[in-house]
């Protein structure tokens, strides 16, 4: 009977949606549940949280091996280290929006699931807006 009430509780643990609102504008198959405002975008509470959920694990932006130059754990990284990949107030000349529109190689590549809508606006406002390390 105990296990039997374990094993309950584990398959309604597992399939439990949890907070997530799958009609908010920072959820859906994103790879990050960070949901950007539309303006006065933080780089410290939105796009470092969503480089963080959605592009530094191991073998992709992180501080480990990977064939990308990019790191995105920090702002210097971000905005410095490859020049084109942020250009502050041009996010059409941005690599990185490039990128994670779908144009040239897609980020995140496949099987990973691409940034939502939202998230991808928010970038670009984040650009548009300067891209400061706020």
């Amino acid at each position: 009977m105990h296990r039997a009430v374990l094993l309950s509780l584990s398959v309604a643990l597992l399939l439990w949606p949890g907070c997530k609102d799958t009609n908010a504008p920072g959820n859906g198959d994103s790879p990050s549940n960070v949901v950007f405002p539309v303006r006065d975008v933080s780089y410290s509470v939105q796009v470092q949280p969503l480089f963080n959920q959605a592009c530094n694990f191991g073998g992709c932006h992180d501080n480990g091996q990977h064939q990308s130059p990019l790191r995105l754990t920090e702002y210097g990284f971000a905005v410095l280290t490859v020049p084109g990949v942020v250009v502050a107030g041009n996010p059409d000349g941005s690599t990185l929006v490039l990128r994670i529109e779908g144009l040239g190689a897609r980020m995140p590549p496949p099987p990973g699931n691409p940034l939502n809508q939202n998230q991808i606006n928010g970038i670009r406002t984040w650009i548009v807006e300067g891209a400061k390390n706020n």
